[in-house]
């Protein structure tokens, strides 16, 4: 009797990260303005750029990791050297 051992695609999960990511995008371009002179005011402002890049990363790198899951394309698996 064969096994079954496909894992369920994250559909769900690709398609929240995609929205969302797309919503950051679309408020970061849409109130640029906002956001330049906030960013540029100095002090501890100063860390929103860094704070912004990393939410930013996380959210694609998230939906980008899940859209390849679920088009079937995985990192190639190390095979272990025997000596």
């Amino acid at each position: 009797m064969a096994v079954n051992s496909t894992k369920k695609k994250p559909v769900g999960a690709m398609i929240v990260m995609g929205l969302i990511s797309i919503a950051l995008y679309a408020t970061l371009l849409l109130k640029q303005d906002l956001v330049n002179s906030t960013f540029a005011k100095g002090g501890l402002y100063a860390l929103l750029p860094i704070v912004t890049a990393f939410v930013f990363s996380y959210i694609h790198g998230s939906f980008t990791g899940n859209f390849w899951t679920v088009m079937g394309i995985e990192a190639a698996k190390k095979k272990k050297e025997v000596k």
